[in-house]
């Protein structure tokens, strides 16, 4: 299972920098989704909305078609109360302004560039992750 495991993590991994790497060199644009959301929410993206909404359709329907493949999901079970995927939404969405980008931003595109800003934000994106999971999951109970 683990094996599996790692194998479609790797392929996974593949993919989404393939992805990025095919959105910089064809818009001139780092894929990073925070700021290609955050350009149809404020108005901002207003001169490349079809590529920011064509981005974001397939976000949407990728892992519909990936199902609908290989009739495996992924993720079965995240949480079952909706108050806190609702709050862990909104503290990542808070957390992606703070930082001015997300992990694709600054993990994949920055990291990939070897941007010092990017690598900084990803550490402390894997620190802060890790220290959620301990509280919330293990000392806490909440997930």
């Amino acid at each position: 299972m683990l094996e599996n495991s790692l194998v479609l993590g790797a392929i996974g991994g593949l993919m989404i920098g393939t992805a990025g790497a095919i959105y910089l060199l064809g818009n001139g644009r780092i894929m990073g989704a925070s700021g290609i959301i955050g350009g149809v929410v404020d108005g901002s993206g207003r001169s490349t909305w079809r590529d920011r909404v064509g981005f974001l359709f397939g976000l949407i329907v990728a892992p519909w078609i990936a199902l609908l493949v290989t009739g495996h999901q992924a993720v079965t079970h995240a949480t079952s109360s909706i108050a806190v995927l609702v709050v862990a939404g909104l503290l990542v969405g808070l957390g992606t302004r703070i930082a001015n980008g997300c992990t694709s931003g600054h993990g994949v595109c920055g990291i990939s560039r070897l941007s010092l800003r990017g690598i900084i934000a990803t550490l402390f994106y894997l620190v802060a992750g890790g220290v959620s999971v301990l509280l919330f999951k293990h000392v806490w109970g909440i997930i």
